[in-house]
């Protein structure tokens, strides 16, 4: 067994919700294997309020938490990141910053509770909808074998977990 901690970034716009959800659930599921970041490309002044919500009513921890922007994983002081997952289209089609280290990167998405429109609790319910879709595929990525697949194999795995975060998305209600 490997000793390799995999440092892994999660990329939203906002970086309000999903991306925060995605580091909050990795580090926790994978704390002996990976260190969770997120980021965002244009990142909103807080984490948004259901997001912390959620993560309390999972007893996840939620200290420190805050919005930043992906321009602080590209400096060379930053963590060398293994992985960049982007969780939404927007993000996925904004030009990234060029990551040092070659890090493998996947496109995983997820509809944004933010934007989401009904009652209070209705927000509440697709705000837990989305976090067990990210907490799904999480579990499922702390599961991969890293340290027996090479570099395209691990790439062909994270390109599947995101077609399948995709067609679940779009198929659940």
């Amino acid at each position: 067994m490997s000793d390799k901690v995999y440092n892994t970034l999660f990329l939203c716009t906002g970086n309000s919700a999903r991306s925060i959800m995605a580091e909050v659930l990795l580090n926790n599921f994978g704390r002996d294997r990976f260190r969770a970041y997120s980021a965002g490309s244009r990142p909103g002044s807080q984490v948004n309020p259901l997001t912390i919500e959620v993560l309390q009513s999972a007893r996840l921890p939620i200290e420190g938490l805050r919005s930043k922007s992906w321009d602080e994983f590209a400096k060379p002081t930053a963590p060398q990141l293994d992985f960049v997952i982007t969780l939404c289209d927007s993000a996925a089609g904004e030009e990234c910053p060029l990551w040092p280290g070659q890090p493998i990167t996947a496109h995983w998405g997820f509809e944004d509770p933010s934007a989401f429109e009904g009652t209070a609790e209705a927000k509440r319910t697709y705000f837990d909808k989305i976090f067990r879709q990210i907490a799904n595929r999480i579990k499922i990525f702390n599961s991969l074998p890293l340290t027996t697949l090479d570099r395209v194999a691990i790439k062909h795995e994270l390109d599947a977990l995101g077609s399948e975060a995709t067609q679940t998305s779009a198929t659940t209600p």
